[in-house]
């Protein structure tokens, strides 16, 4: 699989994890791509160490959106504004 095609696979997984985590971000669509990209990455490394699924499985793209979710939750409690 080519870069290209992670990083566009990376910003689906980023919309579908925002999509299953609705609320405000700190961050703005830019960053919420990016933590989709490496959640993704991550996601599908985690899940390929643990001998659950290979590339290209569908079960890798679950992977991917439980790891876009798990930094998207981490980004919002590292950032998130005191009120």
């Amino acid at each position: 699989m080519g870069i290209l095609t992670s990083l566009i696979i990376g910003l689906i997984v980023g919309a579908v994890a925002k999509f299953l985590m609705p609320g405000k971000d700190p961050g703005g669509c830019l960053i919420t791509c990016l933590l989709g990209i490496a959640g993704g990455a991550l996601g599908t490394y985690l899940g390929k160490a643990m001998g659950l699924y290979e590339i290209g499985e569908p079960a890798g793209f679950i992977g991917a959106v439980l790891g876009a979710m798990l930094l998207l939750l981490l980004y919002r409690l590292i950032f998130a504004k005191k009120q």
